[in-house]
């Protein structure tokens, strides 16, 4: 009797577990979960009876009852089992996630992902008929949407989000999200609602992402660089204190133009506008830098021109008014060096005040000398077109030395073509006796018929000793023509130089040609 009984409580636990179980329809979750606990609970009672009957049964060697019902209500509630212990799990670790302190959270972000990976993987693993019920929905949806926000969270904890991108994201979704707040958690950002705002959050990130990057480059780039760039004032020449920029000043340059250009793009970007004034401030100092940079440099050329010609020399002589105008312009020059030596700092050296508002009037008082100059330089060479011939860095050193002849004795040679040096008498040092040239290790000597005296203005002296070559050379060349029919041709050619040698062969063979021609 007590078998016939466990089949009407098998059939009456199917009916009761069809109608009322955790499988009807409408049932939350956690309703659901409560009664698979109830009927699991009936179930192993049922089974107990079942498996007691059964050893009876085989004990005495009787046929075994079948309980069709309980075997697959067996199987639902494993199925069910799966479900709700994956939805109970995922449930209790979110809700542990819940409590985490946002403060926390970057370090626990990682090991989030890979759980909401591992619980999605274990979900699609689940029976198919257990995902017909709201459980598995639920479920299901919790895991998408945990999947989605972590990335989000992964966002909003990035280093390169700042108080303006949290003010901005608690604009948008219109709720006060208390993030400075030591106790703020996980559930407190969570009840704002993120995936409502996800394409806004993700925008959020991206320009934080961007404007970090403009911040580091704004800070670690190039305000790093002009805190410690220098600018490099040394000596010239003869002088021994600072008055010409030089070392790395071209660098800085390159760096300025890099720099500048780097700005106008940063300008240009939609991301810039917390940093819109700093980028500015930075665009119009550079520009102004390179400004006052060139000019400076200019000045510093006409500067290192000119100093040499106009405060030592025949040329500071000859052109009085100038080299006064000049020595008010190198005593100017020089204070703004040495300003520039003790600031150091590049960026500052070039926005000195002092600087800018002398560069203008010291342009226009150096142009006037180099024009003068110009001018004087072009009177110079109309009087002895050879200085044509010359640099203007030549001429100048010429023109400055011109009063001493033995000082322009290695300059010979840039204003003839085949005149090395010449030899001065020993008596009077300023005469001019002949002049040689090194023809491949063999020196010849012109010597002058008249010797030339080197005194008075260099460019009358350089025509006299011009035409006193060119006469002498013609006198050579008269003698040469009537020795050498009187001479041999070995000795002829060892007395005089090449091109009077070359001239007297060319008489002779001309000679002896017309001779036998006649015959």
């Amino acid at each position: 009797m007590n078998i016939e009984k466990l089949v009407i409580d098998v059939k009456d636990f199917k009916k009761n577990f069809d109608e009322h179980g955790p499988k009807q329809e409408g049932l939350e979750p956690g309703d659901a979960l409560n009664k698979l606990k109830d009927f699991k609970e009936q179930f192993s009672v049922l089974d107990r009876k079942y498996t007691q009957f059964a050893n009876g049964e085989n004990l005495f060697a009787l046929p075994n009852q079948d309980y069709p019902e309980l075997v697959k209500t067996q199987g639902e509630l494993e199925k069910l089992d799966k479900l709700y212990n994956l939805y109970l799990k995922v449930t209790e670790t979110i809700a542990k996630w819940d409590d985490t302190l946002w403060v926390e959270l970057p370090n626990e972000i990682e090991k989030m992902t890979e759980s909401i990976e591992q619980f999605q993987k274990d979900c699609q693993r689940l029976p198919m008929d257990t995902k017909k019920y709201p459980a598995y929905i639920v479920l299901k949806q919790k895991l998408d949407d945990m999947d989605e926000l972590l990335p989000l969270i992964e966002n909003l904890s990035d280093v390169s989000v700042k108080d303006r991108h949290w003010e901005h994201l608690i604009s948008l979704c219109n709720k006060d999200i208390d993030y400075t707040n030591e106790n703020f958690t996980l559930k407190d950002l969570l009840s704002a609602n993120l995936l409502e705002f996800k394409e806004d959050i993700e925008d959020i990130y991206d320009s934080a992402t961007k404007q970090l990057k403009i911040e580091r480059q704004l800070k670690e780039d190039i305000e790093a660089y002009w805190e410690t760039a220098e600018m490099e004032v040394k000596p010239y020449q003869q002088f021994l204190e600072p008055c010409t920029i030089g070392g790395s000043v071209a660098i800085h340059q390159e760096k300025l133009e890099d720099h500048i250009m780097q700005l106008v793009q940063m300008s240009a970007m939609r991301q810039v506008e917390p940093f819109r004034p700093e980028v500015t401030q930075k665009l119009n100092t550079y520009t102004e830098v390179t400004d006052t940079l060139e000019k400076w440099l200019k000045i510093m050329t006409y500067w290192m021109n000119l100093v040499a010609v106009f405060t030592t020399g025949d040329i500071a002589k000859a052109m009085p008014l100038e080299s006064k105008t000049f020595r008010n312009v190198d005593q100017q020059w020089k204070k703004i060096m040495e300003r520039a030596h003790e600031q150091k700092n590049f960026i500052a050296c070039c926005q000195n005040d002092i600087l800018k508002n002398s560069l203008p009037k010291l342009q226009q008082d150096l142009e006037f000398c180099q024009k003068k100059l110009d001018k004087y330089l072009e009177g110079k060479r109309q009087v002895f077109p050879r200085f044509y011939f010359c640099s203007p860095n030549d001429l100048l050193k010429i023109l400055s030395l011109g009063s001493d002849p033995h000082q322009v004795q290695d300059d010979f040679a840039l204003l003839f073509d085949s005149v090395k040096k010449v030899t001065f008498d020993k008596t009077d040092r300023r005469l001019i006796n002949s002049i040689h040239y090194d023809l491949g290790g063999r020196e010849e000597t012109v010597d002058f018929d008249e010797p030339v005296k080197g005194e008075g203005l260099i460019e009358e002296w350089l025509c006299k000793v011009e035409s006193e070559m060119q006469r002498s050379v013609r006198s050579i060349c008269a003698g040469g023509a009537q020795e050498v029919f009187s001479m041999g041709l070995g000795d002829f050619v060892q007395k005089y130089i090449a091109q009077v040698a070359l001239l007297g062969i060319q008489i002779l063979w001309t000679q002896k040609i017309t001779e036998a021609l006649e015959r």
